[in-house]
């Protein structure tokens, strides 16, 4: 190997050549036989001397096959695409839930305020869930995390399809809703991890299409299965969808976070040599228990949230826009249902412009990838600046205003129906414009912090989002529909100005900003190690883009 030296190897041998890691924590890591056997190969070829002193230093080679960022297109995209998968089937069930809504009022007796609460309170535990599985994914990885989680997720919606009470069911649903949310940061971490800034734009925008097509779809499929069955089998739906997904993702999607995969080589190496390996990313840093580990991963987000100007100021305008879109959920019955006379399944088909307009900004966030891809070729280099990400920010920043309006003050049943529904097609476009873009610069911004950034930003937008459906029926009823639909409008023009501030001074703040500084000395440096042991090729982003690669860094700080 290129980095590497032999001088100790000849006295490293293996200790028993049958050694292998227990069964149940080859399932879990998604460990190989084959990869065992590669590991071995291995022995006595890392510097140091397997001693407390001089430990051998795990990390991988340029060539390794088991370094994500060296995973197959196919293998890359399959996983991506389950990942996103699993962002949907997370956010379907916040929304299809509402086509429920009649049949529980019915069966429970309960006032349509109430009932709302179950939509608040699944989305709710996406707040709070990210606050456990960001920080555990950067313990033990994201692979364990994400079975554990959804293997939870089922369970507690099995539990609400069953559920004898609208108190169970309530409880029930928050706990769906938190275990679900690991992939809400994990998602955009797993993308970070195997593909390089380049690649990363595309892949986001797609996994960045889930969590809003979800909620859109759910109302079209809830409303007329809610209508049909009853909201016990739009549960069961649910329970069924994570089930399979739950599954699948423990079958194709193997461990991706780099730290985590040197670590368990290192662990591995030692069992079998009895020297001592350590991976390379963890030889500066001081020996930490995993409570100080969960301790400071479970206050890094409330301090990037508070430290950070550009993490607070990009989750306020999130929470903005993520809060409006969860009330549209509460506000189309309205519009549609009381006002037009329309029945549940016919009115869960107003969310058609919601997901016309997700699919559009889809199709946007392809050319922006392509814009992204010829201003790499026109600068010679393949890491630009954040604020290249920002283009599609400022255009849909002028979108969800004017969609809003568009809705508001045409929604009134003297109106044709298609009209309102056209204004959410710009909404939505807008929306998901802006969340995708402003996804790429956080993670462009803060690299190796990218999955502690993201849980800010979910806990805030997810607070809001279960907080806005409680107030739309009073604020229907107290406004009207032309002003209760227009005061979303107004607090998306006032933040317009946002984007075009990242755009001009986003480059002046974040060397201001602690931790965006220190990413993007990592990450130089990061470059320039790449630079040297792969002089031909371009450089690689193993390590550039695997969130929290260095949280240790700054865990001792903070």
């Amino acid at each position: 190997m290129s980095d590497t030296q032999l001088s100790d190897s000849s006295s490293t041998t293996v200790q028993d050549s049958d050694s292998k890691p227990p069964l149940y924590k080859r399932l879990l890591n998604g460990l190989s036989a084959r990869q065992v056997e590669f590991e071995k190969t291995l022995i006595g070829s890392y510097n140091g001397q397997g001693t407390e002193i001089s430990p051998f230093l795990v990390k991988f080679d340029s060539n390794d096959p088991y370094d994500p960022m060296n995973l197959a297109p196919a293998k890359r995209w399959l996983i991506s695409a389950l990942v996103a998968v699993a962002a949907l089937i997370v956010t379907f069930s916040s929304s299809a839930y509402n086509g429920g809504i009649g049949d529980l009022i019915e069966k429970f007796r309960i006032s349509r305020e109430v009932a709302i609460v179950g939509v608040s309170l699944y989305v709710l535990g996406f707040a709070v869930g990210p606050l456990l599985w960001a920080p555990l994914s950067e313990i033990h990885g994201r692979r364990s995390v994400f079975f554990f989680s959804f293997a939870g997720m089922t369970v507690f919606t099995v539990g609400a399809a069953c559920a004898n009470s609208m108190a169970a069911l309530l409880v029930l649903r928050f706990f769906a809703g938190a275990t679900g949310a690991s992939v809400m940061t994990n998602g955009p971490g797993v993308i970070a991890d195997i593909f390089s800034s380049s690649q990363r734009g595309l892949a986001t925008g797609i996994f960045a299409m889930a969590p809003f097509l979800g909620p859109a779809l759910g109302p079209i499929i809830g409303g007329f299965l809610g209508e049909a069955q009853g909201w016990r089998w739009l549960q069961g739906l649910m329970a069924i969808l994570s089930g399979v997904i739950t599954i699948l993702g423990t079958v194709f999607i193997s461990e991706t976070y780099t730290p985590v995969l040197l670590r368990q080589r290192a662990e591995r190496l030692s069992t079998l040599t009895g020297k001592l390996h350590i991976s390379a990313l963890d030889a500066d840093q001081p020996p930490a228990t995993p409570g100080q580990k969960l301790r400071a991963a479970l206050t890094r987000p409330w301090i990037f949230l508070f430290r950070e100007p550009i993490v607070f100021i990009a989750s306020i305008y999130v929470v903005i826009i993520y809060g409006t879109m969860y009330l549209n959920f509460a506000a189309y019955p309205i519009v549609f249902q009381r006002a037009r006379g329309w029945g549940v399944g016919l009115g869960g088909v107003a969310f058609v412009g919601t997901a016309i307009g997700v699919i559009l900004a889809t199709v946007a966030a392809y050319f922006d990838y392509k814009y992204y891809i010829k201003a790499q070729k026109s600068k010679d280099t393949l890491i630009l600046p954040p604020e290249y990400r920002l283009r599609s920010t400022i255009v849909g920043s002028f979108l969800i205003p004017i969609g809003l309006f568009w809705f508001a003050w045409t929604s009134q049943p003297s109106i044709h129906w298609i009209v309102p529904i056209i204004g959410s097609v710009f909404f939505a476009c807008g929306l998901v414009m802006v969340f995708m873009s402003l996804l790429n610069y956080l993670i462009d911004s803060y690299v190796v912090f990218a999955a502690s950034v993201m849980a800010a930003n979910s806990v805030m937008r997810s607070v809001f989002g279960a907080a806005f459906p409680l107030f739309t029926i009073d604020m229907y009823q107290n406004l009207g529909l032309q002003w209760a639909g227009s005061v979303p409008g107004f607090l998306a023009l006032a933040c317009i100005p946002f984007p075009l501030i990242f755009y001009k001074y986003g480059a002046r703040i974040r060397m201001k900003s602690r931790f965006a500084a220190e990413a993007a000395h990592i990450l130089d440096k990061l470059m320039k190690q790449s630079a040297e042991s792969k002089p031909e090729a371009a450089p690689p982003t193993s390590t550039e883009t695997s969130n929290g690669t260095h949280h240790a860094n700054v865990e001792e700080h903070v």
